[in-house]
């Protein structure tokens, strides 16, 4: 039995890496997903080809999660077309690092525009389709909690999240719908590669903290963002799932 079968996401920043492995895991696991994307069409076609191709149900929808009204018409292309919506994933967000003499007021409402903001300006589209038993799951980061050098902005985005994910789940328990998120360690993807992290001092500092001895693949993360979205846990609220090979 499919884990989240007849259930309806909605997954932002779902053309590459965490993303596109979390959207393509729900339609695994029974769910339609509607796939959102910045820039990346391309990206977000790809995903959802892949998706019906192995026969499950998926949509691509363009957005830029920081502005309101691209907010409202990624919600509203799960209610067009699916006419319901169970679960959102805030996936969307950017990172820059930058030690403390060279930060900007760009450098900072860059990313907590997208990174905090299209959080909140995309669970307030939603929850007013979301009912009884629907999850919702923002992906944060242990920058929050590992606060690395050149990270002030970034860790301070993924720290803001972490707030929001209690507040809302305070907030939203009364109507039971849950809110949690993943804070990943450092996960192998197009962005990490791009900013060059992959083979870096970075990462063989990360990989001589982390027990597991190895980096995050994007599906290790999707699998714990279906657990989440799941009945299976339906007990847990308010928490942030630490997902990093035991890096501390």
């Amino acid at each position: 039995m499919s884990k989240l079968a007849g259930k309806v996401a909605v997954v932002t920043g779902a053309s590459k890496g965490i993303g596109a492995a979390i959207a393509k895991a729900r339609a695994a696991e029974g769910a339609s997903a509607v796939v959102n994307y910045a820039s990346s069409k391309a990206g977000a076609d790809a995903v959802v080809a892949a998706t019906i191709a192995a026969n499950g149900k998926a949509v691509s929808v363009a957005g830029d999660v920081s502005k309101s009204v691209d907010a409202q018409g990624i919600v509203n292309a799960a209610i067009e077309t699916y006419g319901r919506l169970d679960i959102l994933i805030n996936n969307s967000g950017i990172y820059e690092f930058a030690p403390i003499e060279e930060i900007t007021a760009e450098h900072f409402r860059k990313q907590f525009d997208t990174n905090v903001l299209g959080v909140l300006l995309t669970t307030q589209a939603a929850v007013k389709h979301l009912g009884e038993g629907a999850s919702i799951i923002n992906v944060s980061s242990t920058v929050s909690r590992i606060t690395p050098p050149a990270s002030a902005v970034y860790s301070g985005t993924k720290g803001a999240v972490d707030a929001i994910t209690g507040v809302l789940a305070r907030e939203l328990g009364s109507r039971k719908i849950r809110v949690n998120s993943i804070n990943p360690g450092v996960v192998e993807t197009e962005g990490t590669h791009n900013a060059g992290i992959i083979g870096s001092e970075l990462e063989a500092s990360a990989l001589s903290q982390t027990p597991l001895d190895r980096l995050g693949q994007p599906d290790d993360i999707a699998s714990i963002a279906v657990f989440l979205a799941s009945d299976d846990a339906r007990w847990i609220t308010g928490e942030h799932l630490i997902a990093s090979g035991g890096m501390r």
